[in-house]
């Protein structure tokens, strides 16, 4: 099977994008975080609002294109416990384990929770009552942002009960289809049922805030991704389309990104069908920012970098520890008052070193290995190239 460095590497720059995303989560003004530093930026809304609405949808994308490459169907059975395995073992251990540490800081910062992290372990596995008056599951047992892995999780089981559909003869015609979707239709098409979801679930649903049961919306969009990943990754004439369409592409995605950002900006009050529009162009930036990113990364990183081997290992230890990393170091800076530039740089190196130790200590312990999302066995050092990356690895 061909090993695809593109997108082998552009897990890696995910990764990279978002924890730079959760660390300008302390800095963004007006927007709701577990911590929150005393230097808000007013600015820092633009870059995050053009990055908020595909970055997810690109993880989801990017696990979709390797199942696909992976053909599960070869062992649907033995592919789904292999997947439960790498992805819910680590979601559970996360949740019981380094999770908690966010919740923790958040309480204690708010006043909500005195300091003591033995005893309010012992309240957030449910051995002991929290104490009185706190607001009911807001520092109970929780994913935060290992939601993904339980998103991801289950939409594999889903696509595992779909492939006797997916690869039966009307089904590989269905995917011949897609594949042999060109110029605007390539663009417009699949953006169709993303552009539904925006216009129809959006409003009457929302955001569920990560709860599985009754994210409506975000599940549409994220399993509609994902499955648009598995069908398209094995096409050669959808990668072919993509390179001859990378710059137009490009143009139109930062075109729209511009114009979608600054209606979001405005003080406008916009009429119903005004909004229904503008979640009709979110659901068309969206699609094209995905495509462009694919394309470029096919053009620029589907190479045997030397670094890929080691990054691709360290993708799913890193994600599993960055954000309580990020919240634990900026529980320990922001009280002190460094100055932002100083606070800044500390929480991301903080956060980075923090990354980079976890991994070398797991990595090199064979019982941790699982526990981060690694194949079990006998610690060397050496990193292995064919570990499941947090956004969907192959075997």
């Amino acid at each position: 099977m061909e090993r695809r460095h593109d997108l082998d590497a552009l897990r890696v720059l995910a990764l990279l994008s978002l924890i730079a995303y959760h660390c300008a989560m302390l800095y963004v003004a007006e927007w709701d975080w577990h911590l929150k530093s005393s230097y808000l930026q007013d600015w820092l809304q633009w870059p995050m609002l053009a990055m908020n609405r595909w970055r997810m949808p690109l993880l989801f994308l990017v696990s979709g294109l390797a199942i696909g490459l992976y053909q599960p169907w070869r062992a649907p059975g033995r592919f789904a416990l292999t997947r439960t395995w790498r992805l819910f073992v680590p979601l559970l251990f996360g949740m019981l384990v380094t999770v908690p540490v966010q919740p923790y800081c958040e309480g204690v910062a708010n006043g909500d929770l005195a300091p003591g992290f033995g005893s309010f372990m012992l309240s957030y596995w449910g051995l002991q009552p929290f104490p009185p008056g706190l607001e009911p599951g807001r520092y109970d047992l929780t994913w935060n942002h290992l939601w993904y892995l339980a998103y991801l999780w289950l939409y594999t089981l889903a696509l595992t009960a779909l492939l006797p559909l997916l690869e039966s003869g009307p089904g590989r015609r269905v995917q011949a289809w897609a594949g042999a979707l060109r110029g605007w239709r390539l663009v417009l098409l699949p953006a169709l049922p993303l552009v539904l979801w925006l216009t129809v679930l959006l409003p009457r649903y929302g955001d569920a805030d990560r709860n599985f049961v009754e994210d409506w919306f975000r599940n549409a969009e994220y399993f509609t991704v994902f499955l648009y990943g598995y069908v398209f990754a094995r096409s050669a004439g959808f990668w072919n389309e993509l390179l001859r369409l990378r710059r137009p592409l490009l143009w139109a995605a930062l075109a729209m990104m511009v114009v979608y950002v600054g209606l979001l900006k405005s003080d406008v009050v916009f009429p119903e069908p005004a909004v229904t529009a503008i979640r009709a162009l979110r659901g068309l930036f969206v699609w094209t920012t995905l495509l462009a990113i694919l394309a470029w990364s096919r053009q620029t990183l589907d190479r045997p970098f030397r670094w890929l081997p080691y990054a691709s290992e360290a993708v799913f230890p890193w994600y599993v520890i960055h954000q309580t990393a990020t919240v634990l170091i900026a529980f320990w800076l922001v009280p002190m008052h460094l100055g932002a530039p100083l606070e800044a740089l500390l929480v991301v190196g903080g956060t980075i070193v923090a990354c980079w130790l976890g991994h070398e200590i797991v990595r090199r312990v064979a019982v941790l290995r699982p526990l981060f999302g690694l194949k079990w066995r006998a610690g060397s050092g050496r990193p292995q190239p064919e570990a499941l990356a947090v956004v969907g690895g192959r075997e």
